[in-house]
């Protein structure tokens, strides 16, 4: 009798043992803003699913600014919201693609022309969670998007190195910078808040495509020392509008992209207020060219737009650059 109870007694241990094992990840990293729980998970060298369904991901054109639509099956993510003065692109951007909900905004850094749109934001669609980089600035434009934020009761988290967010439909979001060096950094009088930028690799079965908000050269190299060659990745989104302060050598070799896509504005003289910066810059281009990189820009060819069945991908454009003829489409398979 005993032999029996003791032998019970084991197989019910055996099996809450395997039951545990098999539950979710811990919820870490990713620490809310607004008291709830922890918004990422710590990475996993697990292999990627494919995803459920087909994968979209618009670089929308609205000007001297950042704003990239993200569509899984279950989820719509959108990556910087462009200038202040730009929300009349963003919101013909967001109506061109039926959008209606965001379950995600990421705000890579709190510069206007990649937080600029949260006003329009807020007044048009429902928002499910925001993540930023934690790093605060004087401005109106982020003074504003905090305070509504708030007001509306919508759940602002931050992101960091080793966080990883969950976009629904086998997709997710590794998340590589700001590490803590450039988080240190952010104390300091004269910081550069681009160095600041959420950093970011969405991976879809064997496709990958890294966002790089405006990283610049100190961010790549803390962030080639930490991850280097996971940075593989067939589409790179040009970190800072395609500046030469980015794309540094050892960065894209770690990256080794097929495909190059850059949000800028038409260019303008100075002292206008888009595109005086003669983005993208061309020794970042020829840089680009070395490695026989596809290269795309909104100012050159509008709207771009890249899907993804983890397996393949196609990228497709509104035009040439200088003409209303399409744009050449270029199709690659994932992970080559």
């Amino acid at each position: 009798m005993r032999k029996n109870i003791g032998m019970l007694i084991g197989l019910l241990l055996l099996t809450l043992a395997l039951v545990a094992g098999c539950g979710n990840a811990s919820q870490t990293g990713g620490s809310s803003s607004s008291g709830g729980a922890g918004a990422a998970q710590t990475a996993s060298s697990s292999a990627a699913p494919m995803p459920s369904g087909q994968v979209k991901i618009t670089m929308l054109n609205v000007g001297q600014g950042d704003s990239i639509l993200v569509q899984t099956a279950e989820q719509t993510v959108l990556i910087d919201t462009s200038d202040v003065d730009e929300q009349e692109k963003l919101a013909s951007e967001l109506k061109k693609a039926d959008i209606k909900k965001i379950d995600k905004v990421i705000l890579t850094h709190p510069h206007a022309d990649h937080i600029g749109g949260m006003s329009l934001l807020f007044q048009q669609y429902s928002i499910g969670e925001i993540y930023d980089n934690g790093v605060a600035a004087k401005s109106k434009a982020y003074r504003n998007y905090l305070k509504t934020a708030q007001a509306k009761g919508i759940a602002r988290h931050t992101l960091k190195d080793g966080d990883v967010l969950d976009f629904g439909g086998g997709v997710s979001f590794r998340v590589y910078g700001p590490g803590p060096q450039m988080l240190a950094d952010s104390g300091d009088k004269n910081y550069n808040q681009n160095n600041g930028s959420i950093v970011g690799q969405l991976v879809c079965g064997n496709f990958k495509m890294l966002f790089t908000g405006d990283a610049e050269k100190e961010e790549e190299q803390e962030i080639n020392g930490s991850h280097g060659k996971e940075l593989k990745s067939d589409v790179l989104k040009s970190g800072h509008h395609g500046s030469r302060t980015a794309s540094s050598p050892t960065f894209l070799r770690n990256v080794h992209p097929r495909v190059c896509v850059i949000s800028c504005g038409e260019p303008q003289e100075k002292g206008g207020s888009g595109n005086t910066y003669g983005h993208p810059h061309q020794e970042t281009l020829k840089k680009y060219n070395a490695q026989k990189d596809k290269v795309y820009v909104t100012a050159w060819n509008g709207t771009i737009t890249i899907t993804t069945d983890g397996k393949t991908y196609h990228v497709a454009t509104e035009h040439e650059k200088g003409s209303s003829n399409p744009a050449e489409a270029f199709d690659g398979t994932a992970g080559e």
